[in-house]
């Protein structure tokens, strides 16, 4: 079979292709940003707050990246909830690292890390380097999972 290209969709071996790679990517980085939280978890070097929010996180997310993974280029209409709740929950967890990141300031009672006081003096803390990549990898997973439902809704139906 090859690729036809009909009103700006590829369709055919490579559109299928493209569709289970993708999601095999957003299942991969969803599943690795919820075995990253657990890990945290289990350091319990948070807050108890923190830590259910974790959990929370991961009950909802590692579910999705199994049934992303399984899925592949099936796009039925049931199927599209995983990539829905993947993305609704990659950005509230890129609110929540966001506000943290705010409140990482010394005397503010909020997420801090070693390094937090350096804040002082104007210098960036380690801590929030490493919620800004937090917040990076939160932002593509939302991405990621956003486009392969644009994907699922293109792909033709056959």
């Amino acid at each position: 079979m090859g690729v036809a290209l009909k009103s700006g969709r590829v369709s055919g071996v490579a559109g299928v292709a493209g569709i289970v790679f993708h999601s095999r990517i957003c299942a991969v980085v969803t599943a690795a940003s919820c075995l990253a939280h657990l890990w945290l978890v289990g350091g319990n070097q948070h807050g108890t707050w923190l830590n259910l929010l974790m959990l929370a996180m991961a009950a909802v997310c590692l579910p999705c990246a199994v049934h992303i993974w399984r899925q592949g280029g099936d796009c039925g209409l049931r199927r599209a909830r995983a990539p829905h709740r993947v993305m609704a929950s990659a950005l509230v967890m890129t609110g929540v690292h966001a506000v943290l990141l705010l409140g990482s300031r010394p005397g503010a009672g909020g997420h801090t890390h070693p390094g937090a006081a350096a804040a002082a003096t104007g210098a960036a803390p380690s801590g929030s380097g490493a919620l800004l990549a937090v917040i990076a990898v939160e932002i593509t997973t939302a991405l990621l999972a956003a486009t392969l439902l644009a994907r699922f809704r293109t792909q033709p139906r056959g």
